[in-house]
């Protein structure tokens, strides 16, 4: 899940956000985000949902089936 890897990084970093500050934002765990962003490993649909609406996107665009 390249994509999804890419995309999250990209938002976190546009909204000049650390992984600790995304975690804390989002009620996630900075180790799942780290994983994510590194590729290691994928998230479940209620991490998607909770990251697309933080991030104010679709889950369809976060995880690569829209630009």
């Amino acid at each position: 899940m390249e994509t999804f890897a890419e995309r999250l990084k990209e938002l976190r970093t546009e909204k000049n956000l650390t992984q600790v500050e995304l975690a804390k934002a989002t009620n996630l765990s900075k180790s799942a985000i780290s994983f994510w962003e590194s590729g290691e490993r994928t998230p479940n649909i209620n991490a998607i949902i909770a990251l697309a609406k933080f991030f104010e996107v679709s889950a369809d665009y976060l995880i690569g089936l829209e630009n």
